[in-house]
């Protein structure tokens, strides 16, 4: 009989969380309760909207625009950021779409590695060229050879985009831009930001 009992309280437990949550689900999608429609107006997400009467604007975050964008080979390498950070290194992300007609798999963006059985389909042949330094910065590896890089595991479909991201042994202070190399890719001039 308490058994019973037992499983009444947690069927009457369970009944009332899944109403309250139901009940703020409901209230959160609610309209606002001002009587007037929503058609006509703009769904946009960088319209600005105001609360209690105030003047508080609320934007979707905008992407920024790539630092750089290159193609070849069927494929479109965008750079997005150029980051500086305080551990001496320069992280570099971005995106690669594959436009050729068959499954990418970054062969050629290995460079010259001999392990190529831990950084196999990977972007480790990247490099920062520093012109006015005139030095050549290799993507850092750990203590066991690996890249500290994106390896794109099962390639990259066609017409399918991945992101990508590399980091590398940090040019000199004023040192600000620089060309990002990698495989047949033509070199994409980027200027490099300090880290948050």
């Amino acid at each position: 009989m308490d058994f019973r009992h037992t499983m009444k309280g947690r069927r009457a437990l369970s009944t009332v969380a899944i109403t309250t949550g139901l009940l703020l689900t409901v209230a959160g999608c609610g309209g606002g309760g001002n009587g007037k429609s929503d058609k006509g107006s703009s769904s946009s997400s960088s319209s600005a909207t105001k609360s209690n009467g105030g003047t508080t604007q609320s934007k979707a975050p905008e992407s920024a625009a790539p630092l750089a964008e290159v193609k070849g080979s069927g494929l479109v390498l965008t750079v997005t950021s150029a980051k500086r950070d305080g551990g001496g290194f320069v992280t570099v992300e971005g995106t690669v779409t594959n436009n050729t007609s068959a499954l990418w798999v970054a062969a050629e963006w290995l460079g010259d590695e001999r392990e190529l059985a831990r950084n196999g389909g990977s972007i480790a042949g990247a490099s920062l060229i520093d012109q006015k330094g005139k030095k050549k910065y290799l993507i850092l590896r750990d203590t066991s050879g690996r890249c500290l890089c994106t390896q794109f595991t099962g390639g990259v479909r066609q017409g399918a985009t991945a992101d990508w991201f590399a980091q590398f042994p940090a040019p000199p202070a004023d040192t600000t831009n620089v060309d990002f190399q990698v495989g047949s890719m033509p070199p994409a001039s980027i200027q490099i930001s300090d880290g948050e």
